[in-house]
């Protein structure tokens, strides 16, 4: 009855209430619920954060990997505290471009970035990132592309229809927008300086990190891997992406991208030997930073030489570590370089495993036979 409470001259009658209350076009039962005080109803309930949504399937919070056509085939982009493994191609020539891409989508974003690496400076790699298309000129190469390829009708047809359903649609001519989830990329061009400078990241090179006089127990992680995880949990602790220590600023996401793990560089010897002393460390690893991002607003993007890697049942175990495992198989240097059917691109690209989050079974893909070639500047994923 809080019609009766808030007219004082009618507290004593519950009919001349109803009739005030229906005088103010209202009505005189509310829905009550748990309320805090101070809060003001017509604010959102929950805070958004630049470059994310829910998933319509789980209500996981996404991110986009930088490339709209894989976050499709993945459920709609890359789940919020999930490692994506990149199983590299054999001469590493692909697999780096995916890892700029989702990097690139961070610093578009404004989300803070974590680069970590044992062969190339961070700072590098971030000089190295694809600049952002515009809206107009992204729909403009994608026509080209598909126009100028000589293909019969039918298939130009069909090319077009698969491309612009991985499209979004473009509502806006002008510089990118920041607000839209999944953006496209120039790999001809880099990113304009002013944005990297603008932009929040921390790097990890591991030759600047490590003394080559420091001694490791027996049983335990590479003294690559201890300094990492160190690191990755320093910087989540620390700016509050744990939720634990609320954000000084608005709440942000922290993408961690991870270049050759396991490679020796890494002081890792599971591509050296079927059977190292370092067996289990690179397991040991992914279980500890599975947990770390499980527990924080933070989403990971590893990059690994599974090919080299000798014992099997090492990748297996990797493999189950893992939330998201792609592959990429390139053409260069096989029979399928010279053969017909493969003319039109450059490797194939598997999606060996998709997350299960809060489900008891896994998600398949429809499309199993997927493709992949860099070409007028874009990367793209087709039949």
């Amino acid at each position: 009855m809080a019609a009766v409470a808030t007219c004082d001259s009618v507290a004593g009658s519950t009919g001349s209430a109803v009739a005030t209350a229906s005088k103010r076009n209202v009505t005189s039962f509310q829905k009550r619920g748990p309320r805090a005080s101070g809060t003001n109803d017509s604010g959102p309930r929950l805070v958004s954060i630049a470059g994310t949504r829910p998933s319509v399937r789980n209500g996981q919070l996404l991110v986009s990997t930088g490339l709209p056509a894989l976050d499709q085939l993945l459920g709609g982009g890359l789940a919020v505290g999930t490692v994506l493994l990149i199983e590299e191609d054999k001469y590493n020539i692909y697999s780096p471009l995916l890892f700029k891409y989702f990097l690139a989508e961070g610093i578009v974003n404004g989300h803070t970035l974590l680069v970590a690496s044992a062969k190339e400076d961070p700072a590098n790699i971030l000089q190295e990132l694809p600049a952002p298309l515009l809206d107009d000129k992204c729909k403009k190469e994608f026509d080209e592309d598909v126009y100028n390829h000589k293909t019969p009708e039918s298939n130009i047809k069909m090319k077009i229809a698969w491309r612009y359903q991985l499209l979004p649609k473009m509502e806006q001519i002008g510089p990118v927008s920041s607000s839209r989830f999944g953006h496209y990329y120039d790999a001809s061009k880099r990113m304009p300086q002013e944005l990297i400078e603008a932009s929040n990241w921390h790097g990890f090179f591991l030759p600047e990190k490590i003394s080559s006089t420091l001694k490791v127990e027996p049983c335990s992680l590479t003294p690559g891997y201890t300094k990492l995880l160190q690191f990755i949990q320093n910087i989540i602790y620390e700016e509050g992406f744990d939720g634990s220590n609320p954000q000084k600023k608005q709440r942000n996401i922290l993408r961690i991208g991870i270049q050759n793990l396991g490679s020796p560089l890494w002081g890792d010897d599971i591509c050296c030997a079927e059977n190292g002393g370092n067996s289990h460390s690179l397991t040991k690893f992914l279980y500890v930073l599975r947990g770390l991002l499980r527990t924080s607003l933070s989403a990971c993007i590893i990059t690994m030489p599974t090919h080299l890697i000798q014992n099997k049942a090492i990748i297996a175990r990797v493999t189950n570590l893992s939330d998201i495992v792609v592959g990429l198989e390139s053409f260069i240097g096989s029979e399928r370089e010279t053969n017909p059917l493969y003319k039109d691109y450059h490797g194939l690209i598997h999606i060996r495993q998709i997350p299960r989050l809060n489900n008891l079974i896994c998600d398949e893909s429809d499309v199993k036979d997927l493709a992949f070639k860099l070409k007028r500047k874009l990367f793209t994923i087709e039949h």
